[in-house]
């Protein structure tokens, strides 16, 4: 009986390396007569990386996975997720700062991509952090300076 929180054994062949995160596969290229190298995190339904692999040298076979090659790969492919959670983030968050009186309001919006409801959410912070306000909004509200301080010259009021 084994206990299914176990990390699975390592695994370092010559076209196949995993270990409890990642998995290298050195696959036959579609696009040409070469080799690539898919990178996949475990537990997702994709490949997080797929790029072009090395022949050994009969040049005709691929390289044989190593265990630098394989912690190289590891780094850029969570260099790639990094980039892609990044990307998301900036495109589902934006904040403006707004001069209301002698001080600074931080207004952010927030969008929340829900498949039957989306909507987003607006916030007010002052310098300390403090929430001054928050209001939900339509996912594609546009966020800018005039439309912040409009909001927050309204009272903290539901925009239209």
């Amino acid at each position: 009986m084994t206990d299914e929180t176990e990390a699975p054994s390592p695994i370092q062949q010559a076209t196949l390396w995993s270990d409890e995160l990642w998995t290298a596969r050195v696959i036959k290229n579609e696009d040409d007569d070469g080799w690539a190298v898919s990178m996949t995190r475990q537990g997702d339904p994709e490949p997080a990386l797929v790029g072009p692999w090395t022949m050994g040298r009969d040049k005709k076979n691929p390289k044989p996975l190593d265990a630098p090659a394989f912690h190289t790969l590891v780094k850029t492919a969570s260099e790639v997720l990094r980039r892609h959670e990044q990307q998301l983030h900036a495109r589902l968050n934006r904040s403006v700062s707004v001069g209301a009186g002698s001080e600074r309001i931080r207004v952010s919006l927030r969008i929340v991509p829900d498949e039957d409801n989306p909507h987003a959410v607006l916030s007010a912070l002052d310098e300390l952090g403090a929430e001054l306000g928050e209001a939900r909004v339509r996912p594609d509200f546009r966020l800018s300076a005039d439309s912040a301080a409009a909001w927050i010259e309204s009272g903290f009021q539901k925009p239209r």
